[in-house]
């Protein structure tokens, strides 16, 4: 029988737990988050992610710049905020609207990295990167740590497991790659432009599909009683589809997340546990 792995069970448990911890705080976390522009999907995240800080009882700040806004507005934004003693943690919504997209790089660096709720900052990829044994005392990416945490929830296993994660990115991809080598797992890297690409999520104990492209994957891409891992978030006329055809494949696998309501809420909900994070390391030392 195959498991559904529901985020949304998992991120509603974490939130409350959140949510008791903030209650017995002496101050309050603060997270600031800044939208460039008005992408409709990014307006959406953001909202999702104020409704969790009210919540769970942080302070937070939505910041919303025209995508007109010049430089020298953003990185006067990104002072006030790296300075300002409520704030604990920054959020920089991505995307950035395409005529920005070239100050990607100088915005990241330039978030104070203790404040560097997403782990985007160099120095905190660093730090993940370089880290022999446990990462519990580290910012972790959202979406990666989101992940991990869902298998552990459900006890599906990962060490000495083989995992295929198709996808590059620096959100996704890469990071979550370490995370798993962190784990124990055997992991191989892939992507949209791998050669027989089906040939090597089909050796695969763990997939993780993060390619950006509607039902690109089916049954014939894994092998009976793999483990599915969809990442993948593409609207098309209004609606959520992953990057594997979920109904396709589902009697072939053993486990699979729904999209929606399988990593998106857990990405929010570590976001919240990373913000709690940030400020317990400026407040608490």
């Amino acid at each position: 029988m195959t498991t559904i792995i529901d985020g949304k069970i998992t991120s509603k448990k974490i939130i409350s737990n959140l949510k008791e911890k903030v209650r017995s705080l002496e101050s309050q976390p603060g997270l600031a988050v800044v939208l460039i522009g008005s992408n409709p999907a990014s307006q959406i995240y953001v909202n999702l992610k104020m409704k969790a800080c009210t919540e769970i009882g942080f302070y937070s700040e939505k910041i919303e710049l025209k995508e007109t806004a010049s430089e020298k507005e953003i990185f006067n934004i990104l002072t006030i905020l790296n300075n300002d003693r409520r704030i604990h943690g920054i959020l920089l919504q991505f995307p950035l609207p395409k005529n920005l997209q070239y100050l990607e790089e100088k915005i990241i660096n330039n978030i104070n990295p203790v404040k560097d709720v997403d782990c985007f900052h160099p120095g905190n990829i660093g730090k993940l990167f370089t880290t022999k044994n446990s990462y519990e005392k580290l910012i972790i990416p959202c979406t990666p740590k989101g992940i991990i945490r869902l298998l552990k929830e459900y006890k599906i296993e990962i060490l000495g497991k083989k995992v295929i994660i198709c996808g590059r990115s620096n959100l996704v991809g890469k990071p979550l790659s370490l995370l798993f080598l962190l784990e124990g797992a055997t992991v191989t890297m892939s992507h949209s432009l791998t050669e027989n690409l089906s040939l090597e999520t089909s050796t695969g104990d763990i997939v993780v599909a993060a390619i950006g492209k509607k039902h690109f994957f089916t049954e014939e891409y894994f092998k009976k009683g793999a483990v599915i891992v969809d990442v993948g978030i593409n609207r098309v006329d209004k609606k959520l589809y992953g990057d594997v055809n979920f109904e396709n494949v589902f009697s072939k696998v053993s486990a699979i997340t729904p999209v929606p309501g399988g990593v998106g809420p857990m990405t929010i909900a570590m976001l919240m546990e990373n913000a709690l994070f940030v400020y317990k390391n400026q407040t608490l030392k």
